[in-house]
């Protein structure tokens, strides 16, 4: 990470799987820090200039190994110059940016004695929520026992609902102020005003599995919302947003777990699926001063939205209003609503509408203080090259009802988060792709004609970028994610260049007027008279980018460095270029790549998971593109009225259809697994697993030498 003063001016799972996808997400591994007064910046480390006799290849023990282990500082801003985050030695320390100087908040021994996994600092910094015993549900949620710990009187206090005890909860937190906070169990929400209090129950309609408060169920933690969090605190503490999710009409799941017991158990949790009931939601608001009052936010009276909707995002504009996003369940037709908090009562912002499916619905606007002011992203047509997101400002003029919406920036690239806004330089900050589709880059551009912007992370070499604004937007906290300007993870910067790590090269090709986006990874000691084998990598998700510019060290990287494989990554088959178009693209129009002189046509493979797992096996039965030698699906979809989610029941019926056509074919399965792997030791099992069975696949057949023969022949 990247401390900076802006330039310009004052950011175990329920879901069974058959074949489980690893999820390495290798975090921010940039700690380099410039310095707001002279300028300087840490260099990065290079190395020796070693041969590559001398350099280690990749083995799969290397990437789950601690040498190439990113330590993420979890840092988050106090203020304007105070920074909160872990260092690799487990302390928490809050640093002053524009002095350097540290303070430990919290001892690493303190995570020992608590047996902590993770930990929130409450906003006086006076006491320390820690959360153990964490179980996992699903991508995002988890049950844990939490205490709180006195800073200063070093006591600690169980947090349980009144008259329970060693409570697990679904959910703690501390709100934006003081040492308030809430708490989630059994789908009720629980408040503390302080510490000492005692609590209170806001929300008593709760049914384990089936009404959730303030909680996410399966499909909107998921799909919608992409976190169990379904709740949301006003700026200055005074209320609370939360979502009712009823399931009570939603069919039901059952997921075996085969495990630990003499017979199988299930479990069972809603899931709708094509045509099936959606869940019902509402979004409430609930006062925190005072006797508690509870207002039901009123969805927007408009035919578009119907009955059968959902709720997509829900923000704060001020400390009374709230921006709400519903959409309906064909998911082409959105409104963005201004909600009255002590009112319910819900003012159309902004409508938008597609002929297909409309993206990015869960994106929070950005608003300026006093709420009249809002930005948020749209897709904008740009001539003839397609639609691309790009910012929009709608400005409510006083005294009226009428808002004025002027588009802030434009062109065939994409603005791919909006992170701040200074309403004293008329500046608003995004990440976007300008530079490159495979890239994120720190822009500001200013709100008023001509509405110039100005890159403020391209000084940095670092092609893929996330940022955080302290509050008053004199500092930005920038997260690297290549392997350039370390600073704190020099011994993983050191052990990356004394390895054998693949040559990356970036390709763009058109064919038939589609745009095709492809990374190459070329062994070390790469000599184009040689022959090597090819793996390809697909994904193919609507929307999805596999090719980027972040940090990657995963089993692929071992079959490049020590089997000397090619690997090639694309975004293909329904990569969303030009612009917002979406081009289905079929099999064998991704032939030409075998034509490489330095690829050995005799031995080439696929892989990929969930939709790139379908699109893997398109491939692997496709007459056209028969020179695939062997493939690899990870929980693949092979029936579109059984998705959106991969259940086993995707391979169960292709398994049938393999044994029907008396298909060569290997299966391996993880019981009591979900979609995304929680345990380190089956990852790197499922990550063994497929360079063993690639390593075979592509393994050159023996010659037999004249001594062979020979013995053949007298025998």
């Amino acid at each position: 990470m990247t401390s900076a003063k802006d330039a310009n001016g004052p950011v175990k799972a329920a879901q069974q799987q058959d074949q489980v996808q690893t999820a390495l997400n290798w975090i921010p591994d940039r700690a380099a820090f410039k310095s707001p007064v002279n300028g300087q910046f840490l260099r990065r480390y290079t190395g020796e200039d070693d041969s590559l006799a001398n350099k280690k290849k990749v083995t799969v023990e290397d990437v789950f190994g601690p040498d190439l282990h990113i330590h993420d500082p979890d840092a988050k801003w106090l203020s304007g110059n105070e920074l909160l985050y872990r260092e690799r030695d487990g302390d928490v320390v809050r640093l002053k940016v524009d002095t350097l100087n540290k303070t430990v908040i919290v001892k690493n021994q303190l995570f020992d004695r608590s047996r902590a996994a993770k930990y929130q600092v409450s906003p006086d910094m006076k006491h320390v929520l820690f959360a153990f015993e964490v179980k996992p549900i699903y991508q995002h949620s988890y049950l844990a026992k939490y205490i709180i710990y006195s800073l200063e009187t070093q006591e600690t206090w169980p947090l349980n609902p009144p008259e329970v005890h060693e409570a697990v909860l679904q959910f703690a937190g501390w709100g934006p102020q003081g040492q308030q906070l809430i708490f989630i169990f059994e789908n009720n929400i629980y408040y503390r005003s302080k510490v000492e209090n005692r609590s209170i129950r806001l929300v008593s309609t709760g049914k384990e599995g089936v009404v959730f408060n303030g909680l996410a169920d399966w499909l909107y933690e998921e799909e919608i919302l992409q976190t169990h969090v379904a709740h949301w605190w006003s700026p200055d503490g005074l209320r609370l947003a939360y979502m009712t999710i009823n399931d009570t009409l939603v069919p039901k799941m059952e997921v075996p777990f085969f495990t630990g017991m003499p017979y199988p158990a299930s479990l069972e949790y809603h899931y709708p699926k094509a045509g099936e009931e959606n869940p019902v939601v509402h979004l409430s608001v609930v006062s925190l001063n005072g006797p508690s009052h509870t207002v039901v936010m009123k969805k927007p009276d408009d035919p578009r939205i119907g009955r059968d909707y959902y709720i997509t995002m829900v923000k704060w504009a001020t400390s009374t209003k709230l921006a709400v996003n519903w959409l309906n369940r064909a998911q082409n037709n959105s409104i963005l609503t201004l909600c009255e908090a002590t009112t319910g009562v819900c003012i159309k912002k902004h409508e938008d509408e597609s002929e297909s499916w409309l993206h990015r619905q869960n994106e929070a606007p950005l608003f300026s203080q006093d709420g009249h002011k809002f930005f948020f992203t749209r897709a904008i047509p740009q001539g003839g090259r397609g639609k691309f997101f790009h910012i929009s400002m709608s400005t409510s003029l006083p005294n009226t009802s009428t808002d004025i919406l002027q588009s802030l920036t434009s062109g065939d690239w994409d603005v791919t988060s909006i992170l701040a806004y200074n309403h004293e330089r008329n500046l608003i900050y995004f990440l976007s792709t300008e530079d490159d589709p495979k890239r994120r880059h720190l822009y500001s551009a200013d709100t008023i004609p001509p509405f110039n912007r100005c890159c403020l992370s391209c000084e940095f070499n670092c092609g893929y970028v996330d940022v955080s604004f302290s509050h008053d937007m004199q500092y930005f906290l920038l997260y690297c994610k290549e392997v350039y300007d370390v600073e704190m993870n020099e011994r993983v910067n050191h052990t990356y260049n004394n390895m054998q790590m693949p040559k990356v090269e970036n390709k763009t090709i058109t064919i038939d007027d589609y745009t095709l986006t492809m990374q190459i990874l070329k062994p070390a000691g790469f000599v184009d008279t040689a022959h090597y084998p090819l793996l390809l990598l697909v994904d193919g998700t609507p929307g999805g980018q596999m090719v980027s510019e972040q940090f990657r060290v995963d089993w692929a990287t071992v079959l490049v460095s020590s089997y000397s494989t090619i690997v090639i990554r694309f975004d293909g088959h329904w990569q969303r270029l030009p612009g917002h178009q979406l081009s289905p693209q079929s099999p064998q129009e991704t032939g030409f790549i075998s034509k490489e002189p330095y690829i050995d046509k005799t031995r080439m493979g696929v892989y990929g998971k969930a939709y790139g797992g379908y699109l893997a096996t398109m491939l692997l039965s496709s007459e056209e593109f028969n020179e695939l030698k062997c493939g690899t699906a990870v929980s693949p979809i092979t029936d579109f009225e059984l998705y959106e989610k991969v259940h086993f029941q995707h391979t169960a019926k292709f398994i049938n259809h393999l044994i029907s056509e008396k298909a060569n074919y290997t299966l391996q399965i993880y019981p009591d697994e979900g979609h995304f792997l929680h345990s380190d030791g089956t990852q790197q099992h499922l990550s063994q697993s497929l360079v063993n069975f690639f390593e075979e696949c592509f393994r050159v057949p023996e010659v037999p030498t004249e001594e062979q023969e020979e013995e053949e022949d007298d025998s």
